[in-house]
């Protein structure tokens, strides 16, 4: 079992449509939707950073830095998203996942553990990565509107073709949601 930094983060919606994300550590992001590719988010931060997060499937998350650095990230539910190595875990507070998995820890239950199969991909091909797209275009076909409003409650099995997890958008209302791409 992993015991990995947990950072606690809140989204606050902006008039302008854009979300600004609090870390508890002290790192600022100002992120917006990329029109015509909902699961592409923009953003830069209060440190000089900027780049993208890209939804792929099986509740990968592949985050771009302006100097074409990718890193990859896992969705595993309850707002929380695992990153590199497992290091550190990502928690949206925001959401009632992120707020139900820090009552569920606070009860001491052991299946909010971080274990290998959590982890994501250090690496990935072109190839592979079209492949967890076509995977998250068909899953998002598959299942309507693709998004509840559930903001981020999966169960983080990764193939349990309930993208109730994946972040609420509402395409057709430009709605913005509580859990994007962690």
């Amino acid at each position: 079992m992993i015991r990995p930094q947990e950072i606690g983060y809140a989204d606050e919606l902006l008039a302008d449509g854009t979300v600004h994300r609090r870390y508890e550590d002290g790192l600022e992001e100002w992120r917006s939707r990329t029109p015509g590719r909902p699961h592409l988010v923009r953003w830069h931060d209060n440190r000089g950073t900027s780049g993208t997060d890209e939804l792929l499937g099986n509740h990968i998350v592949k985050r771009t830095l302006a100097d074409g650095t990718a890193l990859y990230a896992r969705d595993i539910g309850y707002g929380r998203t695992v990153w590199p190595r497992g290091e550190r875990v990502t928690v949206n507070r925001t959401s009632v996942g992120g707020r139900m998995a820090v009552l569920l820890a606070g009860l001491g239950v052991a299946t909010l553990a971080i274990t290998a199969a959590h982890l994501p991909p250090i690496d990935m091909t072109p190839v592979e990565e079209e492949a967890l797209r076509r995977q998250q275009q068909q899953s998002q076909a598959s299942s309507g509107s693709g998004g509840d409003g559930g903001g981020g409650d999966s169960g983080g099995d990764g193939d349990s073709g309930d993208d109730s997890w994946e972040t609420g958008w509402d395409e057709d209302a430009d709605a913005w949601s509580d859990d994007d791409f962690g």
